[in-house]
């Protein structure tokens, strides 16, 4: 299946892509870059990726999803990962990208605390 994206804003300043299908190298990493630098360009910078729906995810996308990272934290703002399917998940603790993106177990937990930018959550 090739991948769909789903954006809504959850709060202002904070968008959902909730993300269906598989993410493999070429246009789905591809895809997945444009949408968040196009977010960037429209001034929103604290996103969450809803991966409920995600049923593959390569190398390569793991590479993508650092990649969008890296973006919006030079843009001053953030990136959560809600709702990863088990093997999904378990591919992102195996690379410790876990380390560098918030997992979260459903948005309304990755929604939560998600403040403006530069503004971190309580512990």
């Amino acid at each position: 299946m090739i991948i769909q994206f789903t954006k809504r804003s959850l709060q202002p300043g904070i968008t959902v892509f909730e993300i269906i299908g598989s993410i493999n190298a070429g246009p789905e990493c591809a895809k997945l870059e444009r949408e968040v630098v196009a977010k960037i360009a429209a001034g929103e910078t604290r996103v969450i990726f809803d991966m409920a729906g995600v049923t593959h995810a390569d190398s390569a996308a793991i590479g993508a999803l650092v990649k969008c990272l890296t973006k919006l934290k030079k843009a001053g703002g953030a990136l959560r990962i809600a709702s990863a399917q088990p093997m999904i998940a378990y591919s992102l603790q195996l690379t410790k990208v876990d380390k560098l993106i918030e997992m979260f177990a459903s948005v309304d937990e990755a929604a939560s605390g998600f403040g403006g930018p530069g503004h971190s959550a309580a512990p």
